[in-house]
């Protein structure tokens, strides 16, 4: 049975993960409204995997014999001033949400909850591989600078993406 506390933290924790997929989606499309479809797609896929971290979490808990309790999801920012301003709010966001998911994994140990701590590992490793995906573009935006045909190509690259849900395992 889940404590209470980890029970609470982790409703928290999935309103921020549907957040996140809002903020995505309010990102995919100012970018799509900017013509910048590639950017738009990959920021959609970026939701995808949000609201897909959202439900994995949602089941663990009822898997537990928790309660899920779906708080109010905050309205995102929809307004930019560039691409590159996108990038760097989505570096800053996935920075906040490792921080948050490392203090969802300190509250699993402090109450001795070893099923949600090692539950909580496969998101500590996913905020690795986030933070250095979104980094990864964000420093490419950064050589590109007002390159717009550097911008294109990156737009091209980035329309490849397509959100794949992880294996169960």
């Amino acid at each position: 049975m889940i404590s209470k506390k980890v029970n609470h933290a982790l409703n928290v924790q999935i309103n921020a993960e549907f957040f996140s997929s809002y903020l995505y989606l309010s990102m995919s499309a100012w970018l799509g409204s900017k013509n910048l479809t590639g950017f738009s797609s990959w920021m959609r896929a970026q939701a995808q995997e949000e609201l897909f971290h959202a439900t994995k979490m949602y089941d663990y808990v009822i898997e537990r014999g928790g309660e899920v309790e779906l708080f109010t999801i905050e309205q995102p920012k929809s307004v930019w001033t560039s691409a590159s301003e996108v990038m760097s709010d989505v570096v800053d966001h996935e920075a906040k949400v490792t921080g948050m998911i490392n203090d969802l994994l300190d509250v699993s140990i402090e109450e001795r909850d070893h099923a949600a701590s090692i539950f909580l590992q496969w998101f500590v490793a996913e905020q690795v591989e986030e933070e250095a995906t979104v980094g990864g573009v964000f420093e490419k935006m950064k050589l590109i600078g007002g390159d717009t045909a550097g911008l294109f190509v990156l737009d091209v690259e980035l329309a490849k993406r397509q959100f794949v849900p992880p294996v169960a395992g």
